[in-house]
């Protein structure tokens, strides 16, 4: 999981940290402001916990480095946009973080700033008596919107690559409504409070004097800040916005490359931008789930032309297709910047699902493959609804398959009563004893199983399996949209005439000589056993195993 959630390079990364350090600082400020709603001492203890970790220095380094590093990061990305094509959520994103630092400055000046320089108590009470009923105090209001806005869209970027974020989000929208609901039903709690209390002379110049409020030529200092900061945020947002047009006047004038896609239009784009900006200002469909971050994997292509032109993939892009297992003519969308005529195949269709794999994505490799069976299978369920027999194989598969997980396996496909597995790893040795892992799992999961079955006074289940190495082809196998990875080769078919064998040799479990090679164990001569195997002229030497949960011994040297 962390691999996925911090692909990318440092900018994209140090964009993620420092935006979560900014995400928990505006989070727990607003549940201070709502912290109002439960009493107003409960709100300054908050807040008193709050600022002592904020306002130590730690914490005002922390803070400000994830300021001003993800505002530069933020300006560095726009000032490179290529084109103004882009989703929804990302506009709205990029225009309320443009939106928060005007807004922001103004805050951080009559709080932080105020506090430093003129030692002000810059509780909840002051703030409010500054702002309520005011433009600016709308402002903030309208600057707690953007800002949670703004959060919550960075958080669903970064999560939405993840296996479970369409799980959650349903309760996190909840959570997303929730909070500044309550910070904002908190501020107005405070307002009204505050508003009794300077209504009234006497208590007005207590609470005055007990907050430090500012006098006049306090507020003229911060003023005075306040104009200079604004004057430069305008210059810089100014020098971007020509920075800008004079990169696109350049980049109008360049001659053109032609890019074709593979079931696709042919069309001349402008150098400098990359594949996935030409896509979009071509109009052209093309898959990115992480909208371009170089995240996740969704928009690569496979480059039928013009590869050698292309410049070379940088560290985090090859760290995301090596993690994909992606051919070496694989490239990102996002990352690359097309330099001559180039053919693309997008390997993703417009659905989301993937297209027909170019025949590139094949690949070989030495894996570990396990097949296992059901014993008597038939037999058993014979005249059994069809519910009860669902119900046995999934509850046998709910046993079985964690084992084949936790050991890094795969499951490859399931095959009514059984199961094919791979374990993908990064040699053949740590696959082969990734193999014996989940044997040895297996092997436990199934005397568990098999304990409860007889409890409810059924009958045992037996099964079959067998483990072999060897040279693999994997790849996206079947009809255009419906081709899911699997792997083929003789290896895949020892292992399934391996498991066939454990019934006639009345075991639970056959393990081929090339996996206990690959994981160096060296069993006693007298404990293997030449088999000969249909489809495979020389006799193949294996090592049958009466209880699958011995695979364990076999790695301790106790067998």
């Amino acid at each position: 999981m962390a691999s996925v959630l911090w692909r990318g390079n440092w900018a994209t990364r140090a964009r993620i940290a420092s935006g979560l350090v900014l995400m928990l600082y505006v989070t727990l400020h607003l549940l201070n402001i709502a912290a109002v709603l439960i009493s107003p001492s409960v709100a300054n203890a908050f807040q008193d916990l709050r600022l002592a970790v904020t306002r130590s220095a730690p914490g005002e380094v922390l803070l400000g480095t994830a300021l001003i590093t993800h505002l530069l990061l933020a300006l560095y990305k726009i000032a490179m946009r290529r084109s103004l094509r882009m989703s929804l959520g990302e506009g709205i994103q990029i225009a309320f973080g443009i939106t928060i630092p005007l807004i922001l400055s103004s805050h951080i000046i009559y709080t932080h700033i105020a506090f430093q320089a003129i030692g002000v108590d810059t509780r909840l009470g002051y703030v409010t008596a500054l702002i309520w009923d005011t433009t600016d105090g709308w402002l903030q209001v309208v600057l707690m919107a953007v800002t949670w806005v703004h959060a919550a869209i960075g958080i669903h970027m970064w999560l939405r690559i993840t296996s479970w974020w369409g799980r959650a989000i349903p309760w996190m929208i909840g959570i997303a409504v929730l909070v500044p609901t309550l910070a904002l039903l908190g501020f107005v709690t405070s307002g009204r409070a505050v508003r009794e209390i300077l209504q009234d002379p006497g208590t007005r110049a207590m609470a005055f004097e007990a907050w430090g409020f500012p006098d006049q030529q306090g507020f003229d200092f911060l003023r005075t800040i306040d104009t200079r900061v604004d004057g430069i945020m305008w210059t810089i947002l100014g020098v971007l916005i020509i920075f800008i047009l004079i990169r696109w006047t350049v980049a109008s004038i360049r001659k053109p490359v032609r890019i074709t896609y593979v079931n696709g239009p042919t069309v001349r784009a402008a150098r400098g931008p990359t594949l996935l900006e030409t896509s979009r200002m071509a109009g052209v469909v093309h898959t990115a789930l992480c909208g371009g971050r170089g995240r996740c994997t969704t928009c690569r292509v496979i480059v039928e032309d013009g590869l050698d032109d292309l410049p070379p993939p940088s560290a985090a892009e090859r760290r995301a297709l090596h993690a994909v297992g992606a051919p070496p003519n694989a490239r990102l969308a996002c990352q690359v910047r097309p330099q001559g005529p180039t053919t693309v195949f997008r390997v993703f269709a417009e659905d989301g699902k993937r297209g027909r794999a170019h025949a590139s994505q094949g690949k070989e490799a030495r894996l570990a493959v396990l097949f296992l069976d059901m014993r008597g299978f038939t037999a058993r369920t014979d005249g059994q609804l069809p519910y009860d027999v669902v119900f046995l194989l999934n509850r046998f598969f709910d046993e079985i398959v964690p084992p084949i997980l936790a050991a890094d396996g795969t499951i490859d496909k399931y095959m009514g009563d059984g199961l094919m597995a791979v374990f993908e790893t990064r040699d053949d040795t740590s696959s082969a004893r990734a193999a014996l892992k989940a044997l040895e799992g297996i092997g436990a999961a199934l005397e568990k199983f098999n304990a409860t079955l007889t409890q409810e006074g059924s009958t045992p289940v037996s099964i079959g399996i067998g483990v072999h190495l060897g040279t693999v082809v994997l790849g996206e196998i079947g009809a255009a949209g419906r081709a899911p990875r699997t792997l083929i080769g003789d290896t895949v078919n020892i292992a399934s005439r391996l498991e066939s064998e454990t019934k006639a040799l009345g075991v639970q479990a056959i393990v081929s000589i090339d996996i206990l090679i690959a994981a160096d164990i060296s069993p006693p001569d007298d404990s293997l056993v030449s088999l000969t195997l249909r489809g495979r002229e020389a006799p193949l030497q294996a090592l049958p195993l009466s209880d699958a949960s011995d695979a364990g011994a076999l790695q301790t040297g106790s067998f």
